[in-house]
């Protein structure tokens, strides 16, 4: 499944505990499911051989806050160093060399290098079941987002150039999103298409 369903975008999810101890860690079961209002979903699952629940999950059911930080090219390898089982009070941040900052609306703090922050509280988590593997998904509100002017253009959007991001993939791999990644298919909303199947035959099988 992980293998076909790729490339996935990556949460890199700061939390927190009731004693102020962070969090941080990627999650590539996440994705953005409604503008209006904001919405982003990730899930932190249970593990595959021993159907423990992650420190992730465990802070949110202290404390429902969370900043979903994006992850460029840069970030990667240290990303996947904070993505080490280290003991229940370990800061992901130090370990992984990363810049802790405040946050204005909630508790965690964000990743420095991240090119977008997502400031989140966390509506509702759903189990979708208590067997090894199985999900928890995260509904989050997003509070505030930040965006590092680095990657903007002259329109102040987001240039998919600068940001770079990185998607997972199956195993190891990860797919970078730069420019030998890319290419467009524009959207026809100017108007329809007349659609294949008004073609005639010998151009449809052409």
């Amino acid at each position: 499944m992980l293998g076909s369903i790729a490339p996935r975008p990556i949460a890199f999810v700061s939390t927190i505990d009731l004693r102020g101890n962070p969090n941080l860690a990627p999650f590539s079961f996440f994705n953005a499911f409604g503008v209006n209002p904001g919405t982003l979903i990730f899930s932190p699952s249970r593990r595959g051989r021993d159907n423990t629940t992650k420190h992730t999950y465990e802070n949110l059911l202290e404390v429902p806050e969370a900043v979903i930080n994006v992850v460029d090219y840069n970030m990667v390898q240290q990303m996947s160093l904070a993505s080490c089982e280290y003991p229940k009070g370990v800061n992901e941040f130090e370990k992984a060399g990363f810049t802790s900052i405040q946050s204005e609306k909630v508790r965690p703090g964000r990743v420095g290098e991240s090119p977008v922050q997502y400031e989140c509280r966390v509506r509702e988590l759903i189990p979708t079941g208590n067997q090894a593997g199985a999900g928890n998904l995260v509904i989050c509100d997003i509070l505030r987002i930040h965006i590092r002017e680095d990657v903007l253009d002259a329109n102040q959007e987001i240039d998919q150039t600068k940001i770079d991001l990185v998607g997972r993939m199956g195993g190891d791999f990860y797919v970078r999103t730069n420019e030998n990644a890319r290419f467009v298919v524009p959207k026809p909303v100017s108007r329809n298409g007349i659609g294949i199947d008004v073609l005639p035959i010998h151009i449809r099988h052409s």
